[in-house]
């Protein structure tokens, strides 16, 4: 059913690009076509009339004196001179050049009906795309989120069984059954965390995070987060290593916004780093307004021209029906959204080996005068320290 799906969509973008085709040499032959129609029919209308100017001149040139003064006067296209009825070369010449006039106005109406056409098609293919993109995203998040629901929900059922017939068992061992819950708790954990990332995309479309903003030190909040993640993370083959400025950095925060941010992108690394050690580098830095959080990893990595597409909401890189990979194309949205919410952006850069992520927030306007005062003369170099 799907194969057929995406085959029906093909054929339909196929049929979509040949009617473009169609209708733009269409458009091109008519205009070249009118245009040339309008040369031919000004040239040949300022021949016809120069030619019954010519005959006029003639007709006059054969009345008798007197009339041909009257004549002139109703033909003022007409001179007379040294007793020669003739064409005026000024009329004659003033005539072609209204005639050439109108062939400029045609000649540039027609390029300029071809530009308004084409750009209305171009407009008309990129909304289109733009329509086929949200599809094909929409599509990929309800073919994750089945497999992100109906995986745990199966294991889960295969495992509850086992244990309650096992139960049974009195020479069962004990420590197989914590195994089997613990294997439990780990699936009921992914579907909280899908179920968490789902309700979070829909409150940030109303997001209030800029109510509970208020100055935290930017590198005790970053780590305290990371420190409560890190157990999590390195039951999954993560090596998560800090590194702090050593600078005071007051930043207007959210800690449990900075922590969805900080969790996503940590998970990400992760899933993401297909070795069985998976360093990640978590690094906190200033600069001259904003203080920056950049998370480093070894992983896939990520080319230049995915990594303005990556915060699209639903979307993820590859086919849903060969990604070996977890989630649901919402975390790096949850992500951006979230530091956006914050006064801040997010960037993605890839590296020699992986790739990194940089979140940039503002620093806090009282910054120095709030933490200088309670921690003393702390040094202001952006000397790092290791934890």
């Amino acid at each position: 059913m799907l194969e057929k799906g995406v085959l029906n969509v093909s054929k339909l973008r196929r049929a979509t690009q040949v009617a473009f085709v169609v209708i733009i040499v269409f458009v091109l032959s008519q205009v070249v076509w009118w245009v040339v129609f309008q040369h031919n029919y000004v040239q040949r209308t300022t021949d016809m009339t120069l030619n019954a100017w010519a005959r006029d001149a003639v007709f006059v040139a054969g009345l008798a004196a007197e009339d041909q003064r009257e004549a002139l006067e109703q033909f003022p296209y007409l001179q007379l001179e040294n007793g020669q009825v003739s064409v005026d070369p000024a009329a004659a010449q003033t005539f072609r050049n209204e005639q050439q006039g109108h062939l400029r106005m045609f000649a540039f109406e027609g390029p300029f009906f071809v530009l308004v056409v084409l750009s209305g098609l171009f407009i008309i293919h990129r909304n289109l795309q733009a329509e086929r993109e949200l599809k094909a995203r929409q599509q990929n998040f309800l073919n994750a989120i089945s497999h992100e629901f109906k995986t745990p929900l199966s294991s889960l059922k295969l495992l509850l069984e086992t244990a309650l017939y096992r139960a049974l068992d009195p020479t069962f061992d004990p420590e197989k059954t914590r195994k089997y819950l613990t294997r439990m708790q780990g699936e009921l954990a992914r579907l909280e965390t899908t179920s968490e990332q789902v309700l979070a995309a829909a409150r940030l479309e109303r997001p209030d995070i800029a109510k509970s903003l208020a100055p935290m030190d930017f590198a005790e909040t970053v780590t305290t987060i990371v420190n409560r993640l890190k157990p999590g993370l390195e039951a999954r083959g993560a090596k998560v290593m800090l590194e702090l400025s050593s600078q005071p950095l007051a930043v207007p925060l959210d800690e449990a916004a900075l922590s969805l941010v900080i969790s996503n992108l940590l998970d990400n690394a992760v899933k993401y780093s297909p070795s069985e050690v998976k360093p990640i580098t978590v690094r906190v830095r200033a600069e001259k307004h904003h203080a920056v959080l950049e998370v480093d990893d070894t992983g896939i990595g990520i080319t230049e021209g995915e990594c303005g597409r990556i915060f699209d909401k639903f979307y993820r890189v590859g086919n849903e029906m060969t990604r070996q990979s977890k989630g649901i194309g919402l975390g790096l949205y949850l992500v951006q959204t979230t530091v956006e919410a914050m006064n801040g952006w997010v960037r993605c850069m890839p590296l020699s080996e992986g790739s990194r992520f940089s979140v940039m927030l503002p620093k806090h306007i009282t910054q120095h005068a709030t933490l200088t005062t309670s921690q003393g003369d702390a040094p202001q170099s952006d000397a790092i320290r290791h934890a």
